[in-house]
């Protein structure tokens, strides 16, 4: 419960900000690009500072960590919501993104370790996936009732009783723990991370205004490309990397990751561009707004805690695919929207999406951390958390600039809904590979891999029972 509550924190964060963009536009006087940075400086940093933070929990203690990071959040919240102008507000975002960072992997790495049996675990990984879907049913609603009644300003209020209450909860129930042998940080490789995401995000989203061929983002997607040359080069030179480049030996692993980027791509591009749909082109009010995308949330709701079941009881392939599939319809029916679209349209094609996202989450952990040997079960969790934050990064980014090139002020509102289609077709996009990698990533072959991956990287010869994942029990299938 306790991790839960910091993960609905976490991810309330994302949903609620995005119905308050067109109020804070407004008030704040922010273009697009600004509303922008206004999620994914949160989304940037968090995604950036997920590993290290997990790595620096198992060092200085876990529970120290989470109080931290309760504290940074929730003062992060505060001050976000008296900020007078963007670039606060901006950099307020990026302090509650420092905190998240120490909430996540911290309360995953609990569930992983005290959920050791794969069909419990998987269970429980469903019950967490619920809570992602209860914050996107409850951050529009909410999001909108507090921006209709209040203003943009209260949205952020809600974090510090919530911060306050998992505070005195996680003082009272949560043990210190410590990893018997922590992992050195890797100072070069977090400098990597960070200058990778940034300098992609801020290329992307700069990209419409500056011009693609501009000097300034031609040297953002050059940085981009050293640090990721960087990475690959640096990282396998290290005893204890930031990241383990060895678990991407293992199919079922690099499927989870690469689904988790372009699920959440999805899921970050049509949170974006359906609040300026609904608020900026049909002209909603903020609530309104919230209460029409309540069917995506709550399919999302009812499905994730199901996922987990079918995760431990038949493995991860029929979830994986359905997901996909249902991805693929949403973005096809999303891409036929036009400014008079019949809401029994959007009513279906939001129903569609939450089936996607509901169903993706529970497999998606699962297969990252299947196979692996428990001390390294938190690092490769970390990195399933990484990326869907840079998966959820790049879709608004990507949305962002697809949708809005060319087109302000009063000619956005016209022009939004045809400019949107090149976005819905990417959703679209992603979820075709979504639905190719299920079949792949639950492949004889991928279990194969995955079992030598799991040797690799287990030399001392520990025994199956001690490995994390239900890799075992799908060979034995």
């Amino acid at each position: 419960m306790i991790c839960c509550f910091a993960l609905l924190m976490v991810t309330l964060d994302v949903t609620i900000v995005n119905v308050a963009l067109p109020s804070i536009a407004r008030q704040l006087h922010a273009p697009v690009a600004g509303l922008q940075w206004v999620v994914d400086a949160y989304t940037v940093v968090l995604g950036s500072l997920l590993m290290l933070s997990g790595s620096t929990a198992d060092r200085i203690g876990r529970k120290r960590m989470f109080v931290i990071g309760l504290v940074l959040f929730s003062l992060g919240s505060l001050l976000c919501s008296v900020s007078p102008a963007l670039t606060p507000l901006i950099l307020f975002r990026m302090m509650q993104a420092i905190g998240g960072s120490m909430l996540s992997p911290v309360a995953m790495s609990i569930i992983t370790n005290t959920f050791t049996e794969p069909r419990e675990r998987a269970q429980a990984i469903g019950l967490w996936g619920a809570v992602s879907g209860i914050s996107l049913a409850l951050g529009p609603v909410l999001g909108g009732l507090l921006v209709t009644t209040v203003g943009w300003r209260a949205i952020f209020w809600v974090n510090v009783p919530v911060g306050a209450l998992a505070l005195v909860l996680t003082l009272r129930y949560i043990p210190e723990s410590r990893a018997a042998r922590p992992r050195r940080p890797d100072l070069v490789g977090q400098a990597l991370v960070i200058i990778l995401l940034a300098s992609i995000t801020y290329g992307i989203i700069e990209a419409p205004s500056a011009g693609l061929g501009s000097p300034r983002i031609v040297a953002m997607f050059v940085l981009a490309v050293a640090a990721t040359c960087g990475l690959l080069l640096y990282e396998p030179k290290r005893g204890e990397p930031l990241v383990e480049l060895r678990f991407f030996r293992s199919v079922p692993f690099t499927s989870a990751t690469v689904i988790a980027v372009a699920i959440y791509a999805g899921i970050g591009g049509f949170l974006f561009l359906n609040t300026l749909y609904l608020q900026v082109t049909r002209h909603l009010s903020a609530l309104h707004a919230g209460l029409d995308t309540l069917p995506a949330a709550a399919v999302t709701t009812v499905l994730a805690p199901v996922s987990g079941f079918l995760v431990s009881r038949r493995g991860s392939r029929v979830p994986i695919v359905v997901s996909g599939a249902a991805l693929l319809g949403a973005g096809v029916m999303l891409a036929q929207i036009t400014d008079s679209t019949s809401f029994v349209w959007l009513f279906v094609a939001y129903v569609v999406f939450g089936t996607g996202y509901g169903l993706a989450n529970a497999p998606i952990t699962n297969n990252a951390v299947s196979g692996m040997p428990r001390a390294q079960a938190g690092v490769a969790a970390a990195i399933a958390s990484t990326s869907r934050q840079v998966g959820q990064t790049l879709g608004v980014a990507i949305a962002g600039a697809l949708a809005t090139v060319g087109t302000t002020g009063h000619a956005l509102a016209r022009a939004l809904p045809g400019a949107t289609h090149a976005a819905w077709w990417g959703l679209g996009g992603c979820g075709a590979l979504v639905l190719a990698l299920g079949f792949v990533s639950t492949s004889p072959w991928a279990t194969r891999a995955a079992l030598r991956t799991a040797e690799a990287l287990n030399p001392e010869g520990i025994g199956a029972a001690q490995l994390t994942g239900a890799i075992s029990v799908r060979a034995r299938r």
